[in-house]
């Protein structure tokens, strides 16, 4: 197990909830809320955040990236871990930041700002120590895990880790599961046909482990898998970890 690199728990820290979730899956950015307020910290989260700038910096706009991620640095002032839904727009920042600003006089302060970005799943179980008690029915999930979050992050086995620790819940693992599901942002619209075909593969590894749910940390790949799996009529459904988490325990109990 990784460990923590602050010292104990954190009385309060920023959350970060993302684009994606803010315009299309706010559930899964409340749930995640939830889960640290009741793993002992208080959340904060600035209105002036914007979006972290991946989609600016993977198509080579790099100054309007940087402009983007100034404005971040702007918004999160306070010594406070910054938590992320979101192992991609994590990534964006904790790795990215610093290359964008490489040999600029900014470089220590966005150095210092990306030493706090977490992602939610790593932050829950290597800081928080999170403890979960399952109260509900017995259910079958398999997890998709993200590039950016497995390759950039190193978050690999916490979400699995959360999800092994819930009683009634069998997790299958998929095959290829570290495969990437064919979203990647702007890939998706520069490579249809390829993206196309990778999720096509994804849907049906996924259907394969008999599992009835697909749980994953990012946003971006859960909107492309869900996608596909209603066009291909898949009976499975796919959720965030932190909105299933948060079921599983029992939303507002104590």
């Amino acid at each position: 197990m990784s460990k923590s690199p602050l010292p104990g728990r954190p009385e309060t820290v920023y959350y970060f909830p993302t684009c994606l979730v803010d315009l299309f899956y706010p559930e899964a950015g409340m749930a995640g809320i939830e889960l640290l307020q009741r793993a002992g910290t208080n959340v904060v989260m600035p209105d002036r955040q914007s979006c972290c700038g991946q989609p600016a910096r993977n198509c080579g706009y790099y100054e309007e990236a940087r402009a983007v991620a100034r404005t971040q640095l702007a918004a999160f002032p306070k010594d406070w871990p910054i938590v992320v839904p979101s192992g991609s727009c994590a990534g964006m920042m904790k790795k990215h930041y610093p290359e964008l600003f490489a040999g600029q006089p900014e470089l220590p302060k966005i150095q210092a700002f990306c030493d706090r970005v977490f992602e939610l799943t790593w932050f829950l179980v290597h800081v928080m120590d999170i403890k979960l008690v399952d109260k509900g029915e017995p259910v079958k999930v398999t997890w998709h895990g993200s590039c950016h979050s497995m390759r950039e992050m190193g978050v690999i086995e916490e979400p699995k880790d959360l999800l092994r620790s819930l009683a009634n819940v069998t997790l299958v693992e998929a095959e290829y599961e570290k495969e990437c599901c064919g979203f990647g942002g702007t890939f998706s619209v520069r490579l249809p046909e390829v993206s196309g075909a990778m999720v096509t593969d994804k849907v049906s590894n996924i259907v394969a482990t008999g599992a009835t749910e697909v749980v994953s940390g990012d946003m971006g790949c859960m909107m492309n898998i869900s996608g596909a799996m209603k066009k291909a009529k898949a009976p499975v459904k796919g959720r965030h970890i932190a909105e299933f988490l948060l079921e599983r325990i029992g939303k507002g109990d104590a």
